[in-house]
C-alpha cells in the first residue's frame, strides 16, 4: 500500500520488534515543510514513532495543506481534501508500522494546528491527544462537520498573546469549545507573536510525556 502523503519518519533507535509504540503525527505551517517541524520534537523519537507530514500543495518556499479565501476562511473543498488525506495517512501509518492505536497524538503549528484541532473533533476519542500551537477552528468545521465524542481526549492548546497572524482570541475560542465538549484541556499563553518559544516547546514536551503515562477511563 502506498502512502497517501509524503512524510519523514523518526523512531526509537533500539525499537523492540515485539512492542508497539505511541505515534506522533506532526503538521507544519504554510510555506514550511516536514523537515522544519522535526526540531520541535527532537528527542521524542525515543518514546514515539514520529511522522512529520508534508502538505500536498506547493507553497514556496515550502508547502501547504490548504489554501485560504479570506481571513480565517480556508477554501472548503481544499480543506476537506486535506482532512481526508491526513485521516487516510493516520490509518496507513497505523497499518504499516508497530503503532499502539490507543496512543495516537497529533501536533501542529499554524495551518498544522488548525488541522490538529479539526482532526481532534472529527476523530474524537480515536486519538489520545492533540497539541495545537497557534491555530483556530474554521466556522464550517464547528457548524457543519460531523463530530465525535472527545470526553477522553487530552488537548494542549497554546497561543501567543501578540500573534498578529492568527489572533489570540481565536485560541481562546478553541479552548472554550473543547472544554464545552468535555475534553481534558490545557491552555497556555505566551508573551510572543506567531511563533513557538523554547518555553512553549518545553511545556508541550512535558505535557506529552506526562499524558503518555495516563490511563484512559
Amino acid at each position: 500500500m502506498n502512502s497517501p502523503m509524503l512524510y519523514e519518519l523518526r523512531r526509537p533507535k533500539q525499537a523492540d520488534p515485539n512492542q508497539t509504540y505511541p505515534a506522533l503525527f506532526i503538521m507544519h505551517g504554510i510555506g514550511s515543510n516536514e523537515q522544519n517541524m522535526l526540531s520541535l520534537v527532537d528527542g521524542l523519537e525515543e518514546k514515539f514513532y514520529i511522522f512529520s507530514i508534508r502538505g500536498h500543495l506547493s507553497q514556496p518556499p515550502g508547502y501547504a495543506f490548504f489554501t485560504i479565501q479570506g481571513y480565517g476562511k480556508p477554501h472548503r473543498e481544499v480543506f476537506d481534501q486535506a482532512v481526508h488525506n491526513l485521516t487516510s495517512f493516520i490509518d496507513y501509518a497505523a497499518d504499516q508500522y508497530p503503532i499502539d492505536r490507543s496512543r495516537l497524538y497529533l501536533l501542529g503549528f499554524s495551518q498544522g494546528a488548525i488541522l490538529a484541532k479539526t482532526l481532534g473533533l472529527i476523530l474524537g476519542n480515536r486519538v489520545k491527544g492533540i497539541v495545537a500551537l497557534s491555530g483556530y477552528i474554521p466556522g464550517f468545521v464547528k457548524e457543519e462537520y460531523s463530530k465525535q465524542p472527545v470526553d477522553q481526549l487530552s488537548v494542549f492548546l497554546s497561543h501567543g498573546q501578540f500573534d498578529n497572524i492568527l489572533p489570540y482570541e481565536w485560541g481562546l475560542e478553541s479552548n472554550e469549545l473543547y472544554r464545552s465538549l468535555g475534553a481534558d484541556v490545557t491552555f497556555q499563553t505566551y508573551e510572543e507573536g506567531h511563533s513557538v518559544s523554547i518555553k512553549n516547546q518545553q511545556d508541550f514536551t512535558k505535557w506529552l510525556l506526562d499524558d503518555l503515562k495516563k490511563v484512559r477511563k
